[in-house]
């Protein structure tokens, strides 16, 4: 199972919950020497202060250290970073910048799925206020606005009234929230059900899948306020039989692997299918495509992972899935609850001490560090939105809960500045 020969240095780029999480499990692989990030946060080590942007400085960082590297979020994978790894000979593990158009374009994202027979939401396309406007007040209630560009998992708006739509609209082409990614925008049909992230390693021509989980997008409780990086996930999706998981293997991931390589762009990543699982019929739709792991779905599914995850990113970089066993899996249910600074996904206070990490002690709760940083005197504050993912396990998900609740009422910072969801899982419960 693991590759023969002297252990690798791996470094990880980005400085969120998600490639904490990713360090945390890879370091535990006999397969590694050493694990840099790029920047990395106040809780992970080895941190190397540069922006993920310049290009040509981690490339000469990758190379100097004999590093593979391993891409955290989306934006530099959509800007071609892997495009600029490859032709230098270095080993990433991520899409090409075509691929990332899954993500980085929700209009190709939408007709590619069209044109591959995947089920997706009815929907169309608008460049012009004016002709979505018209559009919107011509459909019934219940529609779903997307701006076409990236817009760190926010620009998703769900509107249950035309009105809602229309202002939604507005928000995007008119008052440019989203900048240039509100340009094109896609209206669609609002899908009801159960949602499910499902997420498998892919090597451009086979992949293997990861545990099932669920996020939870929006900032407050019973899934109210703006739409989020997200707020808690948990893992394992018990909706999701062998059935069901057969068919979203036959009629979403399988079909997407095969148009990418039709299209000349092979998918080689993790590729992240956000599904709505109908209410009437059963069936899996897609909402939307990322090209990377899910953040904070990684959380959940890090800490279930029994086996070793290193030898699968290698495998799909030298395209070898077909050779891979089925991952296994612990038994046991995980909840993460993200804290996240009060006012997110708005405005919120930076730079206040965060307290509690040194009295937390359990061996089933894993704390990641996102938007935090660490001072030279050691002490850590707050550096962002989403600060701290909470993750515990337990024998069911109601077990898992409850630890993780109990560290999180530990754990704050400022004057009660912290803000989290208080029913993370709680309808699977």
């Amino acid at each position: 199972m693991h590759p023969i020969g002297r252990k690798k240095n791996l470094l990880i780029i980005g400085s969120g919950g998600r490639e904490h999480a990713l360090g945390w499990k890879l370091y535990q692989s006999d397969c590694i020497k050493e694990i840099f990030y790029s920047p990395g946060n106040g809780g992970t080590e080895r941190n190397i202060p540069i922006d993920y942007s310049n290009f040509d400085k981690i490339m000469k960082f990758a190379a100097g250290n004999n590093c593979e590297t391993i891409v955290g979020p989306e934006s530099p994978l959509a800007e071609g970073i892997v495009d600029e790894f490859m032709k230098r000979g270095l080993r990433i593990f991520g899409p090409v910048k075509a691929a990332a158009k899954l993500e980085s374009s929700k209009v190709f994202s939408k007709q590619f799925m069209k044109r591959e027979g995947i089920r997706t939401a009815p929907f169309a396309v608008f460049s012009s206020y004016r002709d979505a406007e018209d559009y919107v007040k011509s459909q019934a209630e219940g529609l779903v606005i997307k701006a076409d560009g990236l817009a760190s998992g926010k620009g998703v708006i769900v509107c249950r009234t035309q009105q809602q739509a229309v202002q939604a609209l507005r928000v995007m082409m008119l008052d440019k929230k989203f900048a240039d990614a509100g340009n094109k925008v896609v209206v669609e049909k609002r899908l009801t059900g159960k949602e499910v992230s499902y997420i498998a390693i892919c090597d451009g021509i086979s992949f293997v899948p990861l545990a099932t989980s669920r996020d939870h997008k929006r900032a407050h409780d019973n899934d109210k306020g703006a739409n989020t990086g997200g707020m808690g996930s948990y893992s394992p999706v018990h909706a999701v039989d062998r059935k069901l998981e057969a068919q979203i293997n036959n009629d979403i991931i399988e079909p997407t692997i095969r148009g990418m390589k039709h299209l000349g762009s092979p998918f080689t990543g993790f590729l992240y299918a956000g599904l709505m699982l109908d209410g009437q019929n059963g069936l899996p739709y897609v909402l939307e495509f990322n090209v990377r792991m899910g953040d904070p779905e990684c959380q959940a599914l890090m800490v279930r992972m029994k086996s070793d995850l290193y030898p699968y990113l290698e495998a799909a970089i030298d395209r070898k899935l077909d050779h891979m066993p089925p991952i296994k899996w612990n038994k046991e249910s995980a909840v993460c609850v993200v804290m996240a600074s009060k006012g997110y996904p708005g405005k919120h206070k930076r730079g206040q001490e965060i307290y509690g990490l040194n009295f937390y002690s359990s061996k089933n709760v894993s704390i990641f560090h996102a938007g935090t940083r660490k001072e030279s005197t050691g002490r850590l504050l707050t550096a962002g939105g989403r600060v701290l993912s909470v993750t515990a396990t337990g024998q069911d998900l109601d077990s898992a809960r409850k630890k993780a609740y109990n560290t999180v009422r530990n754990l704050g910072w400022g004057h009660g500045e912290e803000h989290y969801r208080t029913d993370i899982g709680l309808s699977a419960v």
